[in-house]
C-alpha cells in the first residue's frame, strides 16, 4: 500500500492558483475509485448518516461511525489524503473533548486532517488543535449539525446581517489556523468575497465558482442519491439506474433458471 498523501496538497494547489478537487466518500471501494480518478482530497463526511445509514440528519452519527468509515476510506485511497468530519458533540462540549476526539480520528484511521463546523464560536478549538499539530479544515455557511436551528438545507448569508456574520466566521476560522474551509450553501458573490478575504483555500458546495475548489458527495455526482437532484449538484453518471437494472436482470435469471449456468458451476465426481 502506498504511503498516504499529505493534506498540504490543498495549500500547494491554493498557492499555485490551481482549483482543488475534493469528493466525499464513505467506504473502501468508492475511495479506491476516487483515488484512481485523481481527486486531490477525499472527505469522509458525517453526511454518511443521510447517504449511507438512511438517517434524517447527521446528528445521530457517532465518533465510532466516523472511525469505522474513515479507516475504510483510508485503506482504499492509497496515496490520496483523507479529511474526516468530527461528528456532532465530539468537539462542541469542550476543547478537551475536541482534542481527544480528533486524536482518536487521526490515530485510529490514518486520516490526515479533521473537519469542524462553526465559525467564531469554534475558533478557539481550531486554534488549540492546530497548536497540537492536528491539521483542521473549517466549515462555515450552512452547517448540517445545526439543522435544528438553521433548518434543512437553507442558504446562509443572503441578507446584509447574515453576510457580515458569515464573513466574521470565515475570518475567525482562518485566523485560528485552519488550512482550508468548506463554504456550504452560500451566495456566489459572498463566497467569492470570502475567498478573496481569508487567505486560505475555500472549498465550495453550493457556493458558486468563486471558491478555491469544489466538493460533491460521490453518490450525488454518480446519480445514486435516490431522491431529487439538488440545485448545486451536477450529475455525471446514472450509476443508480445501472445497479437497479443489473440486479433486476440477476433476479430474473435466478427465477427463470438461467443462473447459474454450467460456466458458473464446478464439475466433480459423485461418490459410488
Amino acid at each position: 500500500m502506498s504511503a498516504p498523501g499529505s493534506v498540504r496538497v490543498i495549500q500547494r494547489r491554493y498557492a499555485a492558483g490551481e482549483r482543488i478537487v475534493m469528493v466525499t466518500a464513505y467506504d473502501h471501494p468508492t475511495a479506491r475509485l476516487a483515488h484512481e480518478a485523481g481527486v486531490d482530497v477525499i472527505l469522509v463526511g458525517d453526511s454518511l448518516g443521510n447517504v449511507v445509514l438512511g438517517l434524517d440528519s447527521t446528528l445521530p452519527v457517532t465518533l465510532e461511525d466516523m472511525i469505522r468509515h474513515t479507516a475504510a476510506v483510508v485503506r482504499g485511497a492509497a496515496a490520496t489524503p483523507v479529511v474526516a468530519d468530527m461528528p456532532f458533540m465530539s468537539y462542541q462540549p469542550s476543547v478537551e473533548r475536541a482534542v481527544l476526539s480528533a486524536g482518536r480520528l487521526l490515530a485510529e484511521t490514518g486520516a490526515q486532517a479533521v473537519k469542524l463546523e462553526g465559525g467564531v464560536a469554534i475558533a478557539p478549538t481550531i486554534a488549540r488543535l492546530t497548536e497540537l499539530g492536528i491539521p483542521v479544515v473549517g466549515h462555515v455557511g450552512y452547517t448540517p449539525q445545526s439543522v435544528l436551528t438553521l433548518g434543512q438545507g437553507r442558504v446562509q448569508g443572503r441578507d446584509e446581517i447574515g453576510a457580515r456574520r458569515l464573513m466574521a466566521d470565515a475570518r475567525a476560522v482562518a485566523e485560528a489556523g485552519a488550512l482550508a474551509m468548506v463554504l456550504e450553501l452560500v451566495p456566489s458573490d459572498l463566497a467569492a468575497a470570502v475567498t478573496a478575504e481569508v487567505g486560505v483555500a475555500t472549498i465550495g458546495i453550493g457556493a458558486g465558482p468563486g471558491c478555491s475548489g469544489q466538493v460533491l458527495v460521490l453518490h450525488d455526482l454518480l446519480g445514486m442519491g435516490g431522491g431529487r437532484t439538488l440545485r448545486f449538484v451536477k450529475q455525471y453518471a446514472s450509476v443508480g439506474e445501472v445497479i437497479r437494472e443489473a440486479v433486476a436482470r440477476y433476479a430474473a435469471d435466478v427465477r427463470e433458471g438461467r443462473f447459474p449456468g454450467p460456466e458458473h458451476s464446478f464439475p466433480g465426481t459423485l461418490p459410488d
